[in-house]
């Protein structure tokens, strides 16, 4: 094959090797024209996200919600109230040891599921401690301060002391009283050793979901069985007095109170249904809207459980007219049938959680309902303390029969505004700090 001729059989190859030269030469160029610069060129060397394609670099990328604020659960807890502590010789008799002291928890130990099982729990002191050391019964009342300390070892927070007898042993009594709750830890109302202490309520402060809930306690007598009041200390002792216990309230609140109870001890002995005088007494407490809960002593017989209009806010305000008693040597040998029972109640209280978006309360702790537990004294079985739902088969000296009659008793004086609760509380959170009024 001539030279000429071989040329002739490559033009085709040379012509497209022209092209893809003069072709690539282009795409470089528009490379170049195209190519980022300066911030450009930095973002352009991010490399892609996993999952995203050429023509869509964000394409697979998932965006980060903004995060929802999480609501707090409500605050929740439980108060539980008895009945009148009222330690007859029989009573006291029984809390003797053989090394001439005085234990009270065998007395009170079948209860200790119930009222540890609160999460503040507030009992009735009916009468003072003796200030010599030596207990005295009825009529002039001074008990064992060992009393004190089984009170509290069970579980009991605070109680109240205005009573009819708590000037039974003079301001010495009082304020044997209050020395031997102090020595103890047990928070006290109702009965002062100055005047700088009876301006103050006992406060309850309870940490729940976040929160911190303080609870006031204010407690007054109507009378003291003609025995003096100290002229020069008229502080001593709290008597009913409406507005006053009103003021007491207000000033409590403005203090940091969330939540105000009211004990009241009032009026006649042995009678089921309330006096007018409690039912009036009661109503303009829940018409002031300062109190959240009001429970009554001294008829040492169970009473009605109700709720009366007014209370916080028009909400309606839970009232125990009686509680009964708690520890006594009364039964129908020396008194009405009744006074053998009494009442143990259990109150329950909301405080909502603040609003996660604003911080602020969703709205006041209230008293959201009540409920009742029937419980009685065994005085031949060593004065113990029993609900009345736990032993429905007897007990040491109790019979079955007793038992239902005690219950129906109970039950009938009680009424159906309230439930019956027939299992003691469980606690919500960590025992409330008794916070200790100046003397």
């Amino acid at each position: 094959m001539t030279r000429h001729a071989r040329s002739a059989r490559r033009s085709p190859q040379i012509v497209l090797m022209a092209v893809l030269a003069l072709l690539l030469t282009c795409a470089g160029a528009t490379a170049a024209a195209l190519r980022p610069s300066g911030a450009d060129e930095a973002l352009a060397a991010v490399p892609p996200t996993a999952g995203a394609t050429a023509s869509h670099p964000g394409a697979g990328a998932t965006p980060t919600p903004s995060p929802t604020p999480t609501r707090l659960p409500d605050a929740q807890f439980s108060i539980v109230a008895a009945g009148d502590v009222l330690p007859h010789g029989g009573v006291v008799a029984d809390a003797r040891t053989k090394g001439g002291g005085y234990d009270f928890s065998k007395l009170l130990a079948p209860m200790d599921p119930w009222i540890q099982g609160a999460d503040l729990a507030i009992c009735h002191m009916e009468t003072p401690i003796a200030p010599n050391g030596k207990p005295t019964g009825y009529p002039i009342f001074g008990g064992p301060k060992q009393l004190a300390a089984a009170l509290k070892a069970q579980g009991w927070d605070g109680c109240s002391t205005a009573s009819n007898h708590s000037v039974d042993r003079g301001f010495a009594g009082v304020k044997a009283t209050l020395d031997a709750f102090d020595a103890v830890g047990l928070g006290h109302d109702g009965t002062a050793r100055t005047a700088a202490e009876q301006a103050q309520p006992q406060l309850y402060q309870l940490e729940r979901a976040g929160q911190t809930i303080t609870v006031a306690h204010v407690s007054a007598t109507y009378g003291t069985n003609g025995m003096p009041v100290d002229a020069d200390k008229p502080w001593s002792l709290n008597m009913i007095d409406v507005p006053a216990m009103v003021a007491q309230a207000k000033a409590a609140r403005a203090a940091g109170a969330d939540i105000v109870v009211a004990s009241v001890h009032c009026c006649v002995e042995y009678q089921t249904s309330p006096t007018s005088q409690q039912q009036l007494i009661d109503q303009q407490l829940a018409d002031s809207g300062e109190f959240d809960l009001v429970i009554g002593h001294h008829a040492h017989v169970p009473q009605p459980v109700v709720k009366l209009a007014g209370g916080p806010g028009g909400a309606g305000m839970w009232v125990a007219y009686g509680l009964g008693n708690y520890v006594s040597n009364q039964d129908g040998d020396c008194c009405v049938a009744s006074t053998d029972s009494g009442i143990l109640l259990t109150a329950h209280v909301t405080s909502p959680a603040a609003d996660p978006a604003t911080g602020r309360p969703a709205g006041p702790a209230r008293v959201t309902g009540v409920e009742y537990t029937p419980i009685t004294v065994d005085r031949l079985g060593g004065h113990q303390v029993h609900a009345l739902t736990d032993i429905p088969e007897g007990s040491t000296h109790l019979t079955a029969t007793q038992v239902s009659q005690r219950l129906a008793r109970v039950e009938h004086a009680a009424g159906d505004a309230a439930p019956m609760r027939t299992e003691p509380e469980t606690p919500t959170g960590p025992p409330p700090v008794v916070v200790q009024r100046a003397g």
